[in-house]
């Protein structure tokens, strides 16, 4: 794999790059935007591992395939086996936070829904996860408190904040794990605030996490 995990300080993850587990809507106000309902229960999808690719490096979009949307997410890197956990097995189990981009297709996964088809296309193609490096779990005071933003072009686009997850980080992690193992080196996105819109070639990105970790793309 081209991608693998790192910290801030310059260590590195002992662990391979796993799946990459995703959570649709978790944020209110960004169903509304896309006009899409606000769910009771976490909407779980998998981005294979090939989706991943260094947040700090250029994106690259696909061509002819319709408007690629950009989604900014706090991402949880998995530092040990959770199946059926419990809140503090889950605590215990978070090796890092990061950030990433949940690039999505959005024509293409239109058009699939509309024929209640899956869209998986629309979201795990190569590439359609740039990922940032993590900060160690010391560095987050608490998870459920967190701000994030991405400027594009040196303009704000998005600025979440965790306390308006519909569900949060520990439990999210429970849910997860009651219905899939997560594995050392999975990694769990963990949904997009509103404010998703087109992502042009070459534009430049700057995502921040608190005042813990800055990624700028080259």
């Amino acid at each position: 794999m081209a991608y693998q995990h790192q910290f801030s300080d310059g260590t590195r993850f002992e662990h391979s790059l796993g799946k990459v587990v995703c959570v649709g809507r978790n944020y209110a106000e960004h169903a509304k935007e896309l006009n899409n309902p606000v769910p009771t229960t976490p909407i779980l999808f998998i981005k294979p591992a090939t989706t991943v690719t260094p947040l700090a490096d250029a994106v690259i979009l696909p061509e002819g395939k319709g408007d690629t949307h950009y989604e900014t997410e706090l991402t949880i890197l998995i530092g040990k086996p959770l199946t059926r956990a419990n809140a503090g097995e889950v605590s215990d189990a978070i090796a890092g936070y990061g950030l990433a981009l949940d690039l999505t297709l959005r024509d293409l996964q239109s058009e699939l829904k509309k024929k209640g088809h899956p869209w998986e296309i629309a979201k795990s193609f190569d590439g359609a996860c740039p990922l940032s490096r993590f900060v160690k779990p010391n560095q987050i005071k608490d998870p459920s408190n967190i701000e994030f933003t991405l400027k594009i072009d040196g303009e704000v686009r998005q600025q979440g904040h965790t306390n308006e997850m519909i569900t949060a980080v520990t439990p999210l992690l429970e849910y997860i794990s009651q219905h899939f193992t997560l594995m050392p080196g999975d990694v769990v996105l963990t949904g997009t605030p509103a404010g998703v819109g087109v992502l042009a070639s070459g534009a430049k990105l700057d995502a921040q996490l608190e005042s813990v970790l800055r990624i700028e793309t080259i």
